[in-house]
């Protein structure tokens, strides 16, 4: 039993008036492809995610850049485009939920929250500072907004299956989208909520692995193998799809049609494609800048290269 068909849909927060309904019996990506508009949009704010981190980081004196920068056209294809989501109102019963294992990249989304109104503005500028309320870490019960709090990697996927399961029984009609980093693969947790989701058919759940290559020790696959992943995913009951998730098109495209499609009845994993530090060519190349600080001078030349590059 599902909860994706229960209730209207709901119009998402970001989106053209040409583009508020989408064909749900559409069989092709054509159908689910965003506008040139839409696409300048978010290309836009994947672009501010990169430079709204920069200057947070800058606040904090550490952080971690590649880390958000592997994922900024996912949160701009989420929070923009692709999830039901209010303005001005965090709370509302029936949005979409968004949780993150690789909280680390917090940074890039706290911008985010507050251009939807769930912070204030003013909080972003003394980041980490003593008594604010936003940290390397998001906290649930500081940040409206987030809908779990992070530290210990491995525990998102179990609270986003639990989400899901509520929303069902309570006759709701929201997703749970959990963006997963390729490190947490590691973790034996991941996979018990894994064949749990499937066992349950939580098709109104979905996993995002930001498959970047890279975690704290190294390259992923030197620290623990985790290929073949799709087949993994596949072979513990879920839908599975591979996507280059800097591209944008692709990206919304492949999350727009998941969303909508009522007749599933297994969670989905996307695993995306990315390249640790993208947009900034000395972090794409070197691994040391999952956690670290810019000296002025590499970060007026990261602030050029993000601004000047098309991703």
């Amino acid at each position: 039993m599902s909860c994706r068909s229960r209730g209207p849909p709901r119009q998402r927060a970001f989106m053209s008036a040409a583009e508020r309904t989408l064909p749900h019996d559409a069989r092709h990506a054509s159908n689910f492809r965003p506008t040139a508009e839409t696409l300048a949009l978010l290309r836009e704010k994947a672009r501010f995610v990169r430079l709204e981190t920069i200057r947070l980081i800058e606040v904090a004196k550490v952080g971690h850049y590649s880390s958000v920068f592997s994922a900024a056209e996912i949160f701009a294809a989420l929070y923009y485009d692709v999830m039901d989501i209010t303005h001005g109102d965090p709370r509302r019963p029936d949005r979409d939920r968004f949780l993150m294992g690789k909280g680390h990249a917090a940074v890039g989304l706290f911008p985010i929250l507050a251009e939807l109104g769930y912070i204030d503005r003013e909080t972003l500028d003394n980041y980490t500072r003593l008594g604010n309320p936003l940290g390397d870490h998001p906290d649930m019960r500081k940040v409206p907004g987030i809908d779990f709090s992070s530290g210990s990697i491995g525990h998102a996927l179990s609270a986003g299956l639990g989400m899901a399961l509520g929303g069902r029984m309570q006759d709701r009609a929201f997703n749970v989208f959990v963006m997963l980093g390729d490190g947490e693969m590691q973790e034996g947790q991941v996979w018990e909520a894994a064949i749990s989701a499937a066992h349950h058919k939580a098709s109104n759940l979905v996993a995002i692995v930001d498959r970047n290559g890279f975690q704290l020790d190294g390259a992923v696959d030197d620290v623990m193998g985790i290929e073949p992943l799709d087949e993994k995913w596949r072979a513990f009951g879920w839908e599975v799809h591979t996507v280059d998730g800097h591209d944008l098109d692709a990206l919304t495209t492949l999350l727009r049609q998941v969303k909508a499609d009522e007749g599933r009845t297994r969670p989905c994993c996307i695993i995306a494609r990315t390249l640790k530090g993208k947009g900034v060519s000395y972090m794409e190349t070197e691994p040391g800048w999952h956690l670290g600080y810019l000296d002025p001078s590499d970060a007026a030349r990261a602030v050029e290269e993000i601004m000047n590059r098309t991703i």
